[in-house]
């Protein structure tokens, strides 16, 4: 059962596993234009029935966190303080699971910070954002379009959300629920993955990392992170058919298990 709570302002989705266990807790990011949400459906049950307290946040100015007005004044330093909150109200370093623009964060809070382990799922890399959007740009010009006016609040209908984060059968009353949910993103935050405020990677603290990635993601494309496991020295699982949104794609399942195995090579 997931319950939620509001920490210093913000959202806290909390899943715990039936029995008190000595596992780690879980921390999960979310990226851009979602909130902790995205995480409670699949990801963390999966994972406190397999033991781990799994906990998710929503970063301010977005789900039910404080700040939606401000939105647009939120900077990816800003996010790095609310993983800083939050662990601090778990009482213990827990391993950070990052998505997309959770992973960037999670890149940014290991400067200041050491944990027991990182996973990087679909992750902008620590080189940023701009490949990416000229990759998207050029592959796909009307989606590239589509984004930016889902960025300026003009929400468009599931096809477009289908095309930017799935790659196999999805059902239409999730998407309904997933476009639902969906929100703009924080323009200082886009432009400090761009360029402004990129991962120091000699300053930062090196857990035990994970880094996976999906063969037909269109947001961060699979190349992309091969080169974030190049940069850590690191290999990388790509998972064949699946798109950006790999907590919702049909075979969820199985991303879930590779976090569920590596985690538990933590634990031991």
């Amino acid at each position: 059962m997931t319950k939620t709570e509001k920490i210093a302002g913000l959202e806290v989705f909390s899943c715990l596993p039936a029995r008190k266990t000595a596992r780690p807790p879980l921390l999960f990011i979310h990226g851009a234009f979602a909130g902790g949400w995205m995480w409670t459906d699949t990801f963390m049950p999966f994972l406190a029935a397999a033991g781990y307290p799994c906990h998710a946040l929503s970063l301010r100015g977005h789900g039910g966190s404080d700040g939606r007005d401000r939105l647009d004044w939120h900077s990816i330093a800003d996010y790095v303080d609310d993983v800083a909150t939050v662990v601090d109200w778990l009482g213990e370093a827990p391993v950070l699971i990052g998505h997309s623009m959770g992973g960037f964060v999670v890149q940014k809070y290991l400067e200041r910070h050491t944990v027991p382990g990182a996973a990087l799922v679909c992750s902008v890399p620590p080189q940023g954002l701009v490949a990416a959007q000229f990759h998207l740009l050029f592959q796909k010009p009307q989606l590239f379009m589509d984004l930016n006016s889902i960025m300026g609040g003009d929400y468009a209908d599931t096809t477009t959300l289908r095309e930017a984060l799935f790659a196999g059968e999805v059902d239409e009353a999730m998407l309904a629920v997933w476009l639902g949910r969906m929100q703009s993103e924080s323009h200082r935050a886009i432009w400090d993955m761009s360029m402004f405020n990129l991962p120091v990677l000699h300053a930062m603290n090196r857990p035990p990392m994970l880094i996976l990635g999906a063969e037909h993601d269109v947001l961060v494309p699979a190349f992309l992170v091969q080169s974030t496991g190049h940069s850590y020295g690191l290999p990388v699982h790509i998972f064949r058919g699946m798109g950006h949104a790999v907590t919702h794609e049909r075979e969820w399942q199985l991303v879930a298990a590779t976090l569920r195995d590596w985690a538990d090579q933590l634990a031991a």
